[in-house]
């Protein structure tokens, strides 16, 4: 039958040891606490609001390198035509010359030129000729003439490669830009989800309330600058109360260029996608100068642009989460106007 010992009681210094530990424990969770309280709904607004923000600088970047894309892809397009039709015309060319080295050959003899043409590289072939003496003035022009049209296709495929390693390049900024905007929204949806029931409902009440500005405020008295500007204006309100969605230019749903974009199409004016593009448009002018339809950019990248609708509101397509809708110019930083036509 075995033996049952007692167990060794614990020194004194294992108990200190393991009484110290549990402290530094306890002491350690108490500071994390402290130092990483959970965020009031207040400041993840603030938060998501900020995240929002940076989604839509990139989503105005996107847009760029999207419609770069489009641009490379039909110059790239031109571009190749071109080189099949040049190669179509050397074709011909190089069929002539042999057509002439064919009666030569049937009349008694092939000239040694063009035999050293028909043989090697036509690009060097120039200039591996020491003199043409012994060429018709016929044979001189057809040789010119390939070799012409040889260095044109070389330029033009050259300039094709460039454009292609350009719409890489461009392509992957796109994704890049995609893959980001996504994740500043993501970032976004977890401090979210990171709100109480409550706090959620309320955030949902006061997007509620502000989108319920998509009715008509006080506009005041001031008329537009242009028929241009007035035609502008009136479609954008016909958009009002339609979803923002980034990178989108109609109709279901809108981001800020895509809505100014639009507007100004309807007027019969083309701006370009982005907004920091549609800036660069028209006449600058300052704040005191606004009329209703005017284009005003916000934020120092001008990543954000709206239309003056009059009496310090702009109609615009906010963020993530909101409509089309009117909204006072104080809740952002002006940076400049711009009025077309």
């Amino acid at each position: 039958m075995g033996s049952h010992r007692r167990p060794k009681p614990a020194s004194r210094t294992r108990v200190t040891v393991l009484s110290a530990t549990a402290a530094a424990v306890v002491a350690l969770t108490s500071q994390a606490a402290q130092a990483d309280p959970k965020p009031s709904k207040d400041e993840v607004k603030s938060k998501v609001d900020k995240l929002y923000d940076e989604a839509e600088q990139a989503t105005e970047a996107a847009n760029g390198a999207k419609e770069k894309q489009g641009q490379l892809e039909q110059q790239i397009s031109q571009i190749q035509d071109k080189v099949a039709r040049g190669q179509q015309e050397l074709n011909t060319l190089r069929q002539g010359l042999g057509s002439m080295a064919s009666a030569q050959y049937r009349s008694g003899g092939i000239d040694p030129s063009i035999a050293l043409f028909l043989s090697s590289n036509p690009d060097d072939f120039l200039e591996k000729v020491s003199s043409l003496d012994q060429l018709s003035a016929h044979q001189t022009d057809a040789l010119q003439k390939i070799q012409g049209k040889q260095r044109a296709l070389a330029q033009e495929r050259k300039e094709a490669q460039d454009k292609l390693k350009d719409l890489a390049d461009t392509t992957k900024v796109l994704s890049d830009k995609k893959q980001e905007v996504q994740g500043k929204l993501s970032d976004a949806q977890k401090l979210l989800n990171s709100l109480t029931a409550q706090e959620k409902a309320s955030l949902v009440a006061d997007d509620a309330r502000a989108n319920r500005s998509t009715e008509r405020p006080d506009l005041g008295k001031d008329v537009p600058a242009s028929q241009v500007g007035a035609a502008a204006l009136r479609a954008a309100e016909t958009q009002l109360g339609k979803p923002y969605s980034y990178g989108k230019t109609g109709m279901a749903s809108w981001d800020c260029s895509g809505l100014t974009g639009y507007a100004y199409a309807q007027a019969g004016v083309h701006l370009p996608r982005t907004s920091q593009e549609q800036a660069t448009m028209g006449t600058r002018i300052g704040r005191s100068e606004l009329k209703p339809g005017d284009l005003v950019l916000f934020f120092d990248d001008l990543h954000h642009i709206a239309l003056y609708a009059g009496n310090n509101m702009v109609l615009h397509a906010p963020r993530t989460g909101t409509v089309v809708r009117y909204e006072s110019m104080d809740n952002m930083p002006f940076q400049f106007g711009v009025r077309i036509g």
